[in-house]
């Protein structure tokens, strides 16, 4: 297995997919910025254009202001949103309450490994830095350059193993755990916009297939 160390540089993202909602997504190659907004037409989601096995994925984020209870919005990787076996690494934001981020890992499509931190700040007074190092043998979650949570792979531990995209998104989520999760949507905020900026994905480790492989 290759030194995991070779992952860790980066790139600026250059091109994304916008999954729905393409009114609702703006990106701007040149000052590497996406916005994503959720309004009366919903929210949207975009993704990177390769899947890559492994590195560093790296974005500066401003979070929704207002009453966002019952969105979820987030930074993660995943194989393929929607496949019920898929790898996946999460960042992920809970509307109810804007001072915690939660963190979690699926591999082969069983997650169930959350765990909730507390930031110290509001997440949309300002942009804070979000980053994911994936190696062989790890997972790192890092915020404003601190690490938050370290996994190490075990043995008869699921790992995730597979190519993945980067993904963000804003949804409505209140509909899971009776409104447990994110809170009930209120909406009296609306529009809500998530900004993304300086957004870096592993240089070198793009592995190159298509979306519905």
């Amino acid at each position: 297995m290759a030194d995991p160390e070779i992952h860790h540089e980066t790139q600026p993202i250059n091109q994304i997919a916008i999954d729905y909602t393409p009114e609702a997504c703006t990106h701007c190659p040149e000052s590497n910025s996406i916005t994503l907004t959720y309004d009366h037409r919903g929210g949207a989601r975009w993704r990177s254009t390769t899947r890559f096995l492994y590195g560093t994925f790296s974005s500066l984020i401003q979070c929704p202001k207002g009453n966002t209870s019952g969105l979820n919005f987030n930074m993660y990787l995943s194989s393929l949103e929607g496949d019920k076996s898929q790898d996946e690494i999460d960042f992920e934001f809970l509307g109810k309450d804007k001072s915690i981020v939660q963190t979690n890992f699926y591999a082969s499509g069983t997650g169930n490994r959350e765990e909730i931190h507390d930031l110290g700040f509001d997440c949309s007074d300002a942009f804070h830095e979000y980053v994911i190092k994936w190696c062989p043998n790890f997972i790192e979650w890092l915020i404003d350059g601190k690490l938050v949570r370290k996994v190490e792979k075990r043995e008869g531990m699921g790992f995730p193993e597979k190519p993945m995209f980067l993904y963000a998104s804003i949804w409505d989520a209140s509909s899971i755990g009776e409104a447990t999760w994110t809170g009930p949507y209120i909406g009296c905020d609306a529009p809500y916009v998530c900004l993304y900026k300086d957004i870096c994905v592993p240089s070198g480790t793009a592995v190159e297939c298509s979306c519905d492989s």
